[in-house]
């Protein structure tokens, strides 16, 4: 069993965390912590994390990279949707204000129920576990599978979640979250009765309701799980989702589907990835 010490940054890159977490704090911008911090705070379960998750809203985003260049950090923005990120030597703080696939906006309800916490010994507000699920729930790369978080999140925080608001946080996309209630189920099999009845029966009836509606569109919806595996649908005729529902722009799109023709483990030739963006940016 991994130790606590080993799971704690080491002195760099702790030094590096809480320059930028009392520089953020100075700023008096709204700012929360999330990634494997909060995990661990809704959880107990520590891991070793190479960089600090910061979810802030975006047009916050310009602000605070002017404040983070002028205490001596680098900024970069690799994903305008989504990502921006301030590097002091090679580690680096993530400045997050959606998701990859356009869908978890951060809004005023992060922060209203954000939870009061401490990381590494500097008082912070965290990211609430609805949307820790919320935002955890799409990610299903082939590299990159985040349910056993989800799972893990259930597991702890069943009993507390506000459920009402998860459920208005998945909205048309309560399949996806029904998906993990049913592998939670799997996995935990005597721990079912921590999903509240009520929550089984309206996901039942909600998703029967959209297979109703959706039922012979040409939509794919497996690009808002992964930015690589649904492309040959989309060859196929589909309609791509994130376009569909107006959650990206082409030329984001371009931008994160380049990105993963760099990452040698999607299982998609590097090519169809290229020129699925290059096609993007040409109708944009």
């Amino acid at each position: 069993m991994t130790s606590r010490s080993e799971q704690e940054p080491g002195p760099r890159t702790r030094a590096v965390f809480v320059s930028a977490l009392k520089l953020l704090s100075a700023t008096g911008v709204p700012f929360l912590v999330g990634g494997a911090y909060a995990f661990e705070r809704h959880t107990g379960i520590a891991r070793h994390t190479r960089d600090l998750d910061v979810f802030i809203r975006e047009q916050d985003f310009p602000a605070l990279t002017e404040h983070f260049e002028s205490g001596g950090y680098r900024a970069e923005v690799p994903f305008p949707h989504w990502l921006g990120k301030v590097y002091k030597g090679r580690t680096y703080v993530d400045l997050i204000f959606s998701s990859g696939n356009g869908m978890a906006r951060v809004d005023d309800e992060w922060f209203a129920h954000a939870a009061a916490g401490e990381v590494l010994g500097v008082p912070v507000q965290l990211c609430a576990v609805e949307e820790m699920i919320w935002s955890k729930a799409f990610i299903m790369e082939r590299e990159r599978f985040d349910g056993a978080d989800v799972l893990h999140l259930l597991h702890e925080r069943a009993s507390v979640l506000d459920w009402h608001r998860l459920l208005g946080r998945f909205a048309d996309h309560s399949p996806v979250l029904f998906a993990h209630l049913v592998l939670f189920g799997y996995v935990y099999p005597g721990e079912r009765g921590r999903i509240p009845m009520w929550v089984w029966n309206q996901l039942l009836g909600e998703t029967s309701r959209d297979d109703a509606r959706r039922n012979g569109e040409r939509i794919c919806r497996g690009t808002l799980l992964s930015r690589s595996q649904y492309l040959i649908d989309l060859e196929r005729g589909y309609t791509d989702a994130r376009l569909a529902d107006g959650v990206m722009s082409r030329d984001d799109l371009a931008t994160w589907t380049e990105a993963a023709a760099t990452e040698d483990r999607t299982g998609v030739p590097g090519e169809r990835v290229i020129e699925h963006a290059r096609e993007l940016r040409e109708e944009s």
